[in-house]
């Protein structure tokens, strides 16, 4: 079992300072105003369904655009991009038809995503850059439901969720990424089968890659969809020995500071969040600036809370360079050191003692 080169000059570049991760692949996809056109390009011209907002497609029909998107934010100052796999596994790939081009594009994505890094790697040899393969959480949840009528039936269960994330996972590394992140976790119980298979991926594999676990929180209610409280999902994930831990999504940073607060007290290992900006408006867009967002997010650091930030829905390579600007002057989180004792989790924590 090796370990790849990247992993210490990532724990090197974490321990000077915060780390910034990118922000939207959506948001800045939307920009581009693409048609059912560019989506399909020469390829996949005659195909039998509408493609239209499938944007992990875009990695092989307009690479082009996903590599600027990656050189936006990287020029923005991130030192971690995200492929643009989020769904490009056959769970959600099937609503378009798509399922066996699953490795195909999460190797495409991980590829370009990789040629932007090195390429500013050899500008900049000083700040290295990083490619995290995204595993998202699909589009179907093994906790619950999703008839009313028969609250026993699932669309999904963890041995095909398994199945499925280990072959994304390993297309991931085939295409260069440094880090696998599991994010936008909505239900635990699909995370520890993305978990489950990335580590089945590393022993067949024979890699070890770092992994970043990423959270939500759906609402005030300070829980994800499935139930659990932040602490409770974290002690669920411990096991997995994570390079960080953190949120992203569904809340803003004014909601999100006390469930990254909570995390940074319990958490024996880095901790990572990427809000949305703000809050979507009526129309479902997001109004709140890069300066804003950077000036919530500048006290989490100041207070100690952070080793790696970003955004997530609404941001953009603005709202990336801004909170650079405001993070850079604050030392990095020192993981807790947390004293041995049993801890378990339903929807609430449990610990003994």
């Amino acid at each position: 079992m090796k370990t790849i080169a990247s992993l210490a000059a990532l724990n090197a570049a974490a321990e000077k300072r915060i780390l910034i991760i990118d922000g939207a692949m959506g948001t800045m996809i939307q920009r581009y105003k693409l048609s059912e056109e560019d989506y399909r390009g020469e390829r996949f011209k005659s195909w039998h369904r509408d493609l239209k907002g499938n944007n992990e497609l875009l990695s092989l029909t307009r690479p082009d655009i996903i590599s600027a998107i990656h050189n936006e934010y990287l020029e923005a100052g991130a030192d971690i991009i995200e492929t643009n796999t989020f769904n490009a596994q056959r769970v959600s790939m099937a609503d378009y038809g798509m399922e066996d081009l699953s490795r195909e594009l999460n190797v495409a994505s991980a590829r370009i995503a990789r040629e932007a890094c090195d390429a500013w790697n050899k500008k900049t040899p000083d700040k290295p850059r990083f490619v995290a393969g995204a595993v998202g959480p699909t589009n179907r949840t093994a906790s619950l439901s999703p008839d009313v009528n028969n609250p026993g039936y699932r669309a999904v269960d963890f041995d095909e969720l398994r199945a499925i994330y280990k072959e994304q996972v390993i297309a991931l590394i085939d295409g260069g990424s440094d880090i696998i992140i599991i994010e936008t976790i909505f239900d635990t119980l699909n995370a520890k089968a993305a978990g489950f298979a990335t580590l089945e991926a590393f022993d067949e594999i024979g890699v070890t890659l770092p992994i970043m676990l990423s959270g939500t929180i759906t609402d005030a209610s300070g829980r994800t969809l499935s139930g659990q409280t932040g602490e409770a999902f974290w002690y669920s994930m411990r096991h997995l020995k994570p390079w960080s831990v953190g949120l992203n999504c569904a809340l803003g940073a004014e909601l999100m500071r006390p469930y990254i607060a909570e995390l940074s007290k319990i958490a024996d290992t880095r901790v990572s969040a990427y809000p949305n900006a703000g809050l979507p408006n009526v129309m479902g867009e997001y109004d709140e600036t890069g300066h804003e967002m950077a000036c919530k997010i500048e006290p989490w650091a100041a207070d100690g809370l952070l080793n790696v930030i970003g955004g997530c829905c609404g941001s953009t390579p603005d709202h990336i360079a801004h909170i650079r600007e405001h993070v850079a002057k604050y030392e990095p989180r020192i993981p807790s050191t947390i004293p041995p004792k049993m801890r378990l989790s339903g929807l609430e924590p449990f610990v003994a003692g």
